[in-house]
């Protein structure tokens, strides 16, 4: 397995997680990250790990099972937008409220982002993250990422308007054209 750390690996989503999937994009305190305001039944979860083998250059999307070193699955990477013309995609992250803060979010996104780079030879990922949610900016600057700009007052929330950060990491290596 190539996508893995002593306590961390990433794996392709299998039929046997829907139920995990379930939990994940029902769990209401993340919705704001992916800007969801419904629940997803299993029948339409289904239906996404039925095409969830498709290749990332026909959806333009890839999800990872960030599991743990008991196999456990903790939480799910994704890379989003993919642009092979600029070589570039966004990149989000969910790691499961009981598992936070064990360093299995640092781990998933340094080997995503060597999966990245060195194997889709993207330029650039980037990422969009509240304001507010500091533990995910040191999450993504420690990896690498620049704050490049900030969206003012982009997400309504029960509290207010919440700003957004908007974060890249640029690959330093030259094109491989």
């Amino acid at each position: 397995m190539f996508l893995k750390t002593d306590q961390t690996y990433l794996r392709a989503l299998e039929p046997t997680d829907l139920d995990f999937l379930y939990s994940l994009e029902n769990d209401t305190t993340v919705w704001h990250v992916g800007n969801t305001l419904t629940p997803y039944s299993k029948f339409v979860l289904e239906q996404y790990l039925e095409n969830a083998a498709l290749d990332i250059y026909t959806v333009k999307q890839l999800r990872l099972v960030i599991c743990n070193s008991d196999s456990q699955p903790i939480g799910a990477i994704d890379l989003y937008d993919f642009d092979p013309l600029h070589r570039r995609a966004g990149i989000g992250i969910v790691i499961t409220a009981e598992h936070r803060g064990n360093g299995h979010a640092s781990d998933a996104l340094n080997l995503l982002l060597d999966y990245c780079f060195k194997t889709l030879q993207l330029h650039q990922v980037y990422c969009s993250v509240t304001a507010t949610n500091l533990p995910s900016i040191h999450l993504f600057t420690k990896a690498g990422f620049a704050k490049v700009g900030v969206r003012k007052a982009w997400f309504l929330t029960p509290d207010g308007w919440e700003d957004v950060v908007e974060m890249q990491c640029i690959c330093d290596a030259k094109p491989k054209l």
